[in-house]
């Protein structure tokens, strides 16, 4: 392995993935969350700064071209599995979560299955599609994390009437209870939703994968 930039930055991604489930582990919220969201913006941007910087400085190279996808998956399923847990295993989360973790676990072992010929099998724009979806998706449900906790922190012993007053603009908002609690709906639900079309188009290239794939499986019963 050439360890160019593009390598490294792979590498790196790597590394980030234990340190997503590790920051709930360490530290309190909202600090883990802060940490987290952070860790996986970082990596979800050498996503697309790896392969572009690769293919502009001609450093393209089979560990980048392995590694990379790695990477990719590991991140987005260690992802899901932290924003699953700490939603209390939400059925609105678990079920995309699901999904995707299917997909990527079936075509991973259909990429085994094929061995050489899976290169034949190139990735497709909606599987690029798909990637950039979960990205935005996981970093919305991280961020929603991080304006929940403050609301719950700053709300706390505080009864409902005057939370709503305050929402309404009928007492002084000192601690910005309003904007966060308005960031803590829109980016859950927008990550929500984003995570449910993410599945969609997982699903769907992952149908395609296979649809491309079953000539290869096909030929290899016949033989």
């Amino acid at each position: 392995m050439r360890w160019t930039i593009p390598n490294i930055l792979t590498i790196g991604r790597l590394i980030a993935v234990p340190l997503l489930p590790i920051m709930f582990l360490f530290f309190a919220r909202p600090w883990a969350d802060w940490y987290a969201l952070i860790v996986f913006i970082v990596a979800a941007v050498t996503d697309y700064v790896d392969g572009y910087l690769a293919r502009a400085w001609s450093q393209e190279s089979k560990f980048g071209a392995t590694m990379d996808p790695i990477a990719d998956k590991a991140l987005v399923l260690t992802a899901l599995l932290v924003i699953a847990a700490y939603s209390g295993l939400a059925v609105w989360i678990v079920l995309p979560s699901g999904i995707i973790i299917f997909r990527e676990v079936f075509v991973s072992g259909l990429r085994e299955a094929l061995g050489d010929k899976a290169r034949a099998l190139k990735v497709t724009q909606i599987g690029k599609w798909k990637t950039t979806v979960q990205m935005i998706a996981l970093t919305l449900l991280f961020a929603k994390g991080v304006f929940e906790h403050y609301v719950g922190m700053q709300s706390f012993g505080m009864d409902d009437e005057l939370f709503d007053q305050i929402l309404d603009g009928e007492v002084t908002d000192h601690l910005g209870l309003g904007w966060k609690t308005t960031g803590m709906i829109w980016s859950g639900n927008a990550g929500v939703i984003l995570l449910w079309i993410a599945a969609l188009l997982t699903a769907i290239s992952g149908w395609d994968y296979f649809r491309k794939a079953w000539p290869f499986l096909k030929e290899a019963d016949d033989a």
